[in-house]
């Protein structure tokens, strides 16, 4: 538990994150990330999101899309870096779709916004009311004042006591959003190539619907993220991220203290800074998280057998660390992942969050299946 929150920080999150697992004491598991999520104790903010049952799906245009073929897999992890939910590594089919070429972009997000007037969950207060269903019983209800609209922002401390207080580097801010991403002093003039994000999976699907596209399922995205390669543990091959080129926008050096920018980046960086995969696809590893459709449930893999067929997912979501929050499952690992913390941008890493939350490290990307 991360008792050092202060009441605004456990409001949105309770706990906010724990990428590691409450043993870290030995090196061993500091390095690998296998018992290690990025997306504990967040529970639900808000009520209702907006209704988007009038918004019209556009004609889908598959300018900035790319093909990728039908074709069988192996999905999952097949080394011993993966955590217990990366398993059984097991086959699944899939048809062919269109996939985005790059994470969405602020411009994007900005048209989508401006077609619909629509209100992003960021920026609407939280209801006490649906919050407490996934609260403790009997959890006090804070005072009014802080119930105000904002999102999670990354601070880099200059020390920290433990890897297992997130409280040390995120902070609660108060105006921060898809158009604010570190509060409300910020913006994003002159990023509008950047991934949009401080976008819940609401948000995300809010824009797929509008633009007459879905999100992908993890099975889609992992078959897009491994870009023809078979078995690899990266978008690019088995080369570690930090030997000889550059190839994500991950953390280097000693997270979150200190990061050398060996990538060029310290924080977000525009799309289409780093080779792309075999599909030609950029930021499948790094950068942001990216939501996808699925439920999030650590043994939904093994209750597939023989060859999955375009599998979606289970059809409710379970997770043992807070049985009373939904969650969805967000792929790729973002510009905060390090080996001793989290290396989600493994190609098979899996990480969840509930669907009312988000943060500056989270995006998305759309796929259509015509």
């Amino acid at each position: 538990m991360c008792k050092s929150f202060s009441l605004l920080l456990l409001l949105p999150l309770l706990f906010l994150f724990s990428c590691q697992s409450n043993n870290v004491k030995n090196e061993e598991k500091a390095k690998k990330d296998s018992l290690a999520s990025c997306e504990k104790n967040m529970p639900s903010r808000f009520g209702a999101v907006k209704d988007t049952s009038s918004f019209a799906g556009n004609k889908v245009s598959h300018e900035g899309m790319v093909l990728i073929p039908a074709g069988q897999f192996a999905m999952g992890a097949s080394d011993k870096e993966g955590r217990d939910d990366e398993y059984p590594q097991h086959q699944v089919k899939l048809a062919s779709f269109w996939i985005d070429v790059t994470e969405v972009t602020n411009a994007s997000f900005k048209k989508f916004v401006d077609a619909t007037g629509y209100v992003t969950t960021a920026e609407r207060k939280p209801d006490w009311e649906e919050m407490k269903k996934q609260l403790p019983p009997g959890t006090p209800k804070p005072p009014d004042s802080v119930f105000v609209a904002a999102s999670l922002v990354f601070y880099q401390p200059k020390s920290i006591t433990t890897l297992n207080d997130a409280s040390q580097w995120w902070r609660w801010v108060k105006g921060a959003d898809w158009k604010h991403p570190n509060g409300p002093k910020s913006s994003i003039k002159g990023k509008e190539n950047y991934p949009v994000v401080h976008v819940s999976w609401d948000d995300a699907m809010a824009y797929c619907k509008w633009a007459g596209k879905r999100l992908p399922t993890e099975a889609e995205w992992e078959y897009a993220a491994r870009g023809a390669l078979k078995n690899e543990k990266y978008p690019w091959g088995n080369e570690d991220i930090e030997k000889g080129k550059v190839k994500a926008n991950t953390w280097q050096g000693n997270f979150p203290i200190k990061n050398t920018n060996w990538d060029g980046f310290n924080g977000l960086a525009a799309v289409k800074q780093f080779k792309a995969n075999g599909y030609g696809l950029y930021d499948m590893a790094g950068n942001v998280w990216e939501w996808c459709s699925d439920w999030y449930r650590p043994d939904y893999y093994a209750t597939l057998s023989g060859v999955a067929n375009s599998p979606k997912g289970p059809s409710d979501s379970y997770d043992p660390m807070e049985p009373t929050v939904p969650k969805h499952v967000v792929r790729g690992g973002s510009f905060m992942c390090n080996a001793s913390y989290c290396k989600g941008y493994r190609v098979t890493s899996r990480m969840k969050t509930s669907s009312d939350t988000g943060l500056e490290h989270t995006g998305f990307r759309c796929v259509s299946s015509n």
